[in-house]
This record gives structure tokens, C-alpha cells and sequence, in this order.
């Protein structure tokens, strides 16, 4: 009893902080890591608040081609296209009280995906996916409200495999749904309407982006966090901040509030970090590469980014929600 004794007393709070700032300090690299590539250099931006043709009300989701970039302009209820330096091409997409929820009608376009020159478009407020030709016709709607399987309430991005399938970030019902082309349901990660922290579960998550060998990866935007699964539905890891546990922050790989995500043409997962302000990139397996941006109003900087895309030659496209424009970036070695 008398050895318990001292082994407690020795265990002052003082030591006890001690301990815990050791164990930081060995963890530094896992938890604070440094920049492993060079930085990207800001090219260009366009757009202003408004409702006229290249202006934008609080832009939300972005896809790109090897020609074109294609904006969710959210609360103008419309899709804007341009080409990579930023000039207006066309437009498509209503806000129509007549129209309801009638195709082409959008309420609050949130995330994009490209696929086989379709637009599939996350429709918040009318709780389903609508495909588009690139021109901007409307072709099908897929999903409709509810909690049960095939339903949804306001997704906020979608991602397509190759054979058609698609996976589903469903919002509200807090899971990911895999759904097969016409809308058929397969299966689903997370339990429906319920949050949690564990590996699995979901905390409001907004968008999900699939890697060539299949990887899912998902950002699950209020845990502040990345989650990656296979695409039969196995977890395989997760990162951001400690343990990846709801802990947010400013650092490396760390995030506050995950709204989009995307796969490089190298295979590098780029994301937007909502309140950090920035775009953070990573290796496949989770590694910290760099970041683009800062807080701000000035070139380069964001109020706010929200959701980014890649280009086929590798240039970044983010949409900057509070300053209401498209940023272009590119990587350091490019001309």
C-alpha cells in the first residue's frame, strides 16, 4: 500500500502536464505536419455578388472538364459555365415557383460531379440528384425526400463510378448511400439520423469523391474530418486533427467544417476547408502535402472556400463563397 501511495503522490498535476506535453511533442509530425511540396501560385479570379451572368450568389459546388467549369450558383438557383479563364458561356437551371420541383427547376445546387459529359448536380432543398447535359438539358432526377432507402434529405454532393453507380453525401440523414444508375438502392455507411464519431459514423456529411482504384472518401464536414472507405463499404482509415475525433483547428491537416473534396488527375485529395479558409492537399493515404490560401479578400485569398475542383492538367479551381468568385491556381512547376 505504502509503494501505491508514493506512485500517486509522485503523479502531481504538474508531472501529469508534463507527460501530456511530451506526448505531443513525440506526436508532432503526426498532429502539426510540415509542408512537403512546393507551393501553388494563384492565377486568376472572377466573379462578383449579383444575379446577372458571371455573378454570383453565394457559389456553393464546382466540376471542371479539360475546357469548361461549371459553378453551383446556389442562391440564384442556377449552374454558370465558363471557360478556364473566366469568361461566361451559358447558363441553365430555374428557380420557379410555377415549376416547383419540375426537372431543371434547382433549389440551392450544392456539389457536382462529371460523368460521361453529364452534369449530376446535388439538389439541397428538393432532396435528390438531377443529371443535366453539359449544354444544360435537363435528363433525369434521381431520389426523393424521406429517410428511407433511396431517399434523401438535401444532399450535398455526389460522386459517380465508372459503371454509373452513384454515392450520395446525404446530408440530414447523416450516411453516405450508394445507389445504382437509375436510382435503385445498394447499400448505405452510417446509420441513418444518427451522429456520431466512431469510425463509420457521420456528422453531417457534405460531399464524397472516388479514386481511380475505387477509394471512397468522404468528407464528413462537422467532424471535421476525412473518412475513406472501400468501395464495397470497408472502412479503411480517416485523418484530421487528433485521432480524427471532431477535434477542429488551424493547422496542417487539420480542419473546421469539411465541404468539398476532389481527386487529383495524380491521385492527391484536395479539400475544402470551410472556416480555415483555405484548400489543403494530401497524399492518397492521408499525408499533408500543402495548402492554398488564406483569409481574405485580396488575390489568393478566401472568405471561405467551399468547394474545389481539378482540372485535367492539374490546375485548381475553388469556389470562394463569401467573396462571391471562382479562384484558378496552379502548381508551382506549371507555365
Amino acid at each position: 500500500m505504502q509503494q501505491r501511495r508514493s506512485r500517486r503522490k509522485w503523479l502531481t498535476p504538474a508531472t501529469a502536464t508534463l507527460l501530456a506535453l511530451l506526448a505531443l511533442w513525440a506526436a508532432r509530425d503526426a498532429w502539426f505536419p510540415g509542408v512537403q511540396e512546393p507551393a501553388y501560385r494563384f492565377v486568376n479570379a472572377w466573379g462578383e455578388p449579383g444575379s446577372g451572368p458571371g455573378q454570383f450568389r453565394d457559389p456553393t459546388g464546382i466540376a471542371v472538364t479539360e475546357t469548361e467549369v461549371f459553378v453551383s450558383d446556389s442562391r440564384n438557383a442556377r449552374i454558370q459555365v465558363f471557360d478556364h479563364a473566366g469568361r461566361f458561356r451559358r447558363q441553365f437551371g430555374v428557380r420557379d415557383e410555377a415549376q416547383g420541383e419540375a426537372p431543371g427547376s434547382l433549389g440551392r445546387p450544392m456539389n457536382l460531379a462529371l460523368h460521361n459529359d453529364e452534369l449530376y448536380v446535388a439538389d439541397y432543398w428538393h432532396d435528390r440528384i438531377q443529371v443535366f447535359s453539359l449544354a444544360g438539358a435537363p435528363l433525369r432526377t434521381l431520389g426523393r425526400s424521406g429517410a428511407a432507402a433511396g431517399e434523401f434529405r438535401s444532399p450535398g454532393g455526389v460522386a459517380v463510378a465508372a459503371n454509373g453507380d452513384l454515392f450520395v453525401a446525404d446530408f440530414y440523414n447523416q450516411r453516405i448511400q450508394r445507389l445504382d444508375p437509375d436510382g435503385r438502392f445498394i447499400a448505405q455507411w452510417g446509420s441513418t439520423g444518427e451522429v456520431g464519431i466512431r469510425a463509420g459514423a457521420f456528422n453531417y456529411p457534405t460531399d464524397v469523391a472516388l479514386a481511380a482504384d475505387g477509394s471512397l472518401y468522404v468528407a464528413d464536414g462537422y467532424n471535421d474530418r476525412i473518412q475513406v472507405f472501400s468501395a464495397q463499404g470497408r472502412f479503411r482509415r480517416k485523418w484530421g486533427g487528433p485521432f480524427a475525433i471532431n477535434i477542429f483547428g488551424p493547422f496542417n491537416g487539420w480542419f473546421a467544417t469539411v465541404t468539398s473534396v476532389a481527386v487529383g488527375p495524380r491521385g492527391a485529395l484536395f479539400v475544402a476547408d470551410f472556416y480555415n479558409h483555405r484548400v489543403q492537399k494530401f497524399a492518397a493515404d492521408g499525408t499533408f502535402l500543402n495548402a492554398l490560401g488564406e483569409e481574405g479578400s485580396g488575390p489568393g485569398q478566401f472568405n471561405h472556400a467551399v468547394a474545389v475542383a481539378v482540372a485535367p492538367d492539374g490546375s485548381v479551381f475553388v469556389a470562394d463563397f463569401g467573396n462571391n468568385r471562382i479562384q484558378q491556381w496552379r502548381p508551382h512547376d506549371s507555365e
